[in-house]
């Protein structure tokens, strides 16, 4: 006689999460546990929805997506930073600290405002294809065929989705605010490699070539062991300080 096997019972997960409301002076950073059982491919975004839903309608952390697409949820998950929305809460232990991610303006608990730092550093870098001649340029020069290897590079570099997390990671971005980290890096590089982009080397190296820029990097690989869309950025931070050294 054939037995259908059991099915494990669920664990119910103890999910610690850093509250404080930076805009209330009576507010003070702290842990609070919130306790849930644990469904089939439950990711953290799912954990912290029923959180938000059933226990504290006052918990704040960012969504958009939930496909790991828009980089909003990037948070610390038991000390490292990854997306709510593609961490499925089986491959963590019963207890779970989630914490906001370092570096940048905390908006309250786990909402951080990534977007005023990457449009910030987007401005300070100009990472818009540059032309000299405006008035001469039109969709066939914009649009112009490039070789297929050369395209692919590109779209390697645009699949950065601003997340922060790679900076969350980035030991010099903790110790210096005005570090363009690995995102503002891998940006520039894209529009050194970019053909339609007239800018010399000399004028990148004016953007990134100093301490705040290329030469901040320690190589401590934070940034390329925590990109959840796993980008080359130690590789492409190496070929801009290469090509840097080299123009210099």
């Amino acid at each position: 006689m054939n037995r259908i096997p059991l099915r494990p019972a669920a664990r119910t997960l103890q999910i610690q999460v850093l509250r404080h409301n930076p805009h209330d002076p009576a507010s003070e950073p702290h842990l609070q546990t919130f306790e849930v059982e644990e469904a089939d491919t439950m990711t953290l975004f799912i954990a912290l929805s029923e959180i938000r839903e059933r226990q504290d309608p006052s918990l704040q952390f960012d969504f958009v997506c939930r496909a790991g697409i828009c980089g909003s949820c990037g948070i610390i998950i038991n000390g490292r930073p990854g997306l709510a929305c593609r961490t499925l809460t089986k491959d963590l232990p019963d207890r779970i600290t989630l914490a906001p991610l370092p570096a940048f303006e905390l908006i309250g608990d786990l909402s951080v405002n990534t977007g005023k730092w990457m449009r910030g550093m987007s401005e300070r870098l100009e990472t818009w294809v540059h032309s000299r001649n405006l008035e001469n340029l039109d969709i066939d020069t914009v649009e112009q065929a490039m070789e297929p290897e050369l395209a692919e590079q590109l779209y390697e570099l645009e699949r950065c989705i601003e997340c922060g997390c790679c900076v969350a990671a980035c030991g010099t971005a903790q110790m210096r605010q005005d570090f363009v980290g690995a995102v503002g890096l891998n940006q520039i590089t894209r529009f050194q490699l970019d053909p339609r982009d007239e800018r010399t080397d000399a004028e990148f190296y004016e953007l990134v070539g100093d301490e705040s820029g290329v030469f901040g990097c320690m190589t401590l690989l934070g940034c390329e062991d925590m990109c959840p869309k796993e980008l080359p950025l130690a590789t492409q931070i190496a070929f801009l300080r290469r090509r840097m050294v080299c123009s210099g």
